[in-house]
């Protein structure tokens, strides 16, 4: 194993009803005026955006709102966060919504409290943050983890840039987290959260050099236990039990546990899908799932053991003695996995058919954003980084 630390310091609320409680939980943060931010349009009609805000209100804190969260969330939208967090002396902001809604906020909360410098420096990697005011966060999807985890991921709508940044200052308060909030939620957009939830765990569990056991076997308790509600859902979306289970895993995937002990994390699917999502606005589950194939094909035999544990724990796949064969089986029934809840395991099903020279550019950004090379399974490289992209069309 290697060492490690592990820091998770978000206050859980998970259940149902925990939108009444958003108000007392930001009080006892010392919180008086609040930014109240969310997306597009779901939080509003479900009902859970005027319960959290008469929940602040009754709590005594001035509320202020800001709307539009997308997914990729938009730097445009972060500047206008920050301006109105400045200008109403906001102290607190509380995100409602998806992972969209909570990066967006984390980006918001970055800016206001370093106003005089630009806040997208943090995600070209130029400065590292020093402050970052207080948030809580009110998932309403499965999917990020972003309510307890240090990253947030924003698009640069000017120059198509997506871009993450980490630091523990980010890291939510509070996570009220309600199951039934995610009810509702589309078949497609279920199966997004889905895949990003189990990707989250994979990019630090097809990792060489040091592992642990004990997280090991966390992590395939995940996986599979992700999968087996992913198909639950898939016939039974209304189901309670199901969307606790997903929930809940959102969070364990993204808060570090299923890292710790490892000696590097991967990452490298998600840097393939930030371009993507970045160029061309697809769904960020949907575009990790177009691109997992054709990346463990390519570097599945420089971490061949690490595949063939994945193929027989996770996957059911039966060890014959030939790795590479398991290997490859295993890779084969994660794929028939997606596509059993629907989502794309090529490009072209994801809808995008790049050119050469399209393809040119996705490795280029790619590369620049990893600062040249990304992942642990197999370092890639620029030229890797198009093959992938190639071998995904």
């Amino acid at each position: 194993m290697a060492d490690f630390q592990y820091y998770t310091p978000t206050r859980v609320v998970f259940g149902r009803g925990g939108a009444e409680k958003v108000g007392a939980l930001a009080r006892a943060e010392g919180a008086t005026r609040v930014l109240l931010h969310y997306g597009s349009g779901s939080a509003v009609r479900s009902g859970v955006l005027a319960r959290v805000e008469a929940s602040l209100k009754a709590a005594g804190l001035a509320v202020f709102a800001l709307g539009g969260a997308v997914p990729n969330p938009r730097l445009g939208l972060v500047r206008q966060g920050i301006a109105l967090c400045l200008r109403e002396k906001v102290d607190f902001l509380i995100a409602v919504g998806g992972g969209s809604a909570i990066d967006s906020a984390k980006a918001m909360a970055y800016g206001a409290a370093e106003p005089e410098k630009d806040v997208w420096e943090l995600y070209e990697h130029t400065r590292a943050p020093r402050a970052c005011l207080p948030l809580g966060v009110v998932p309403t999807i499965a999917a990020a983890g972003s309510e307890m985890s240090d990253s947030s991921v924003i698009t640069n709508e000017e120059n198509g840039s997506k871009r993450g940044c980490n630091s523990d200052l980010c890291r939510p308060r509070f996570a009220v987290m309600d199951p039934e909030l995610t009810l509702t939620l589309p078949a497609w957009q279920t199966a997004c959260g889905c895949t990003d939830i189990m990707m989250h765990t994979m990019e630090r569990y097809f990792v060489s050099g040091r592992t642990m056991a004990i997280t090991d076997a966390l992590a395939e308790g995940l996986l599979r236990t992700v999968m087996q509600n992913a198909l639950v859902l898939k016939e039974d979306p209304q189901n309670y039990d199901a969307r606790a289970e997903v929930m809940w895993a959102s969070s364990l995937s993204h808060n570090g546990l299923t890292g710790c002990g490892i000696e590097h994390s991967d990452f490298a699917c998600h840097g393939l899908e930030h371009e993507l999502g970045g160029r061309y606005d697809v769904s960020h589950g949907a575009g990790l799932a177009a691109v997992w194939g054709s990346w463990a094909r390519y570097v599945y035999k420089d971490c061949l053991p690490r595949f063939v544990q994945f193929a027989v724990r996770v996957m059911g796949v039966e060890d014959t003695g030939d790795a590479e064969a398991t290997a490859l089986r295993g890779i084969e029934a994660m794929e028939a996995f997606y596509r059993r809840i629907g989502m794309p395991t090529s490009l072209r099903e994801l809808g995008i058919t790049p050119t050469e020279a399209d393809l040119d550019a996705l490795a280029h950004g790619c590369a620049v954003a990893a600062g040249g090379k990304k992942g642990s399974a197999k370092v890639l490289y620029e030229k890797d980084m198009r093959a992938i992209y190639a071998m995904a069309r």
